[in-house]
């Protein structure tokens, strides 16, 4: 087990180094190679708990669906939604914070959820609560304040990904 943590988070922190250098020089790879196996000794215990789901290609498939869908789809419909607001003479607005409970149970699936959510225009996550599972999303046009219904709107389509994906 801590083997494979410490290939996923070695392989991790060699591939951001080679990419932040901009530079595949036998030193950059020397260096990368030393970072990854250091930074990855320490820290693949507490980064990686079940390295088996990193090498799972089903996983991986759900992943690329999950990225093609936030960054086609959600956040293209995001932003001209608030590219209307913006525009719009009266500026239809109806700002709130709405509780959106979410059901996926990892750190990073919750996590992923999160930062969909906050990175979509319109919408931010501005407290989690974990014994409650809930997000408190501040919302630029408040649909609706029942949370099922929030959650349909807001985070339901991360979740069905994230779970499959973290979870």
């Amino acid at each position: 087990m801590r083997i494979g943590s410490l290939i996923v988070v070695g392989l991790l922190v060699f591939v951001t180094y080679i990419v932040f250098s901009g530079s595949v020089s036998t030193y950059d790879l020397v260096a990368g190679i030393v970072s990854a196996i250091i930074i990855g000794t320490i820290f693949s215990e507490f980064v990686v708990k079940n390295p088996g789901k990193v090498f799972n290609p089903v996983r991986w498939a759900w992943l690329i669906a999950y990225a093609i869908y936030y960054f086609f789809v959600a956040e293209v419909r995001a932003h001209l939604d608030v590219m209307y607001r913006i525009i719009h003479p009266r500026t239809p607005v109806k700002p709130g914070i709405i509780m959106v409970p979410y059901e996926v149970e990892s750190d990073y699936a919750i996590t992923s959820v999160a930062n969909s959510i906050t990175n979509t225009p319109g919408t931010v996550v501005v407290d989690i609560d974990p014994e409650k599972k809930v997000y408190y999303v501040h919302w630029i046009n408040v649909k609706s304040t029942k949370p099922e219904e929030a959650r349909k709107y807001i985070s339901l389509t991360f979740e069905k990904y994230s779970k499959k994906v973290f979870d």
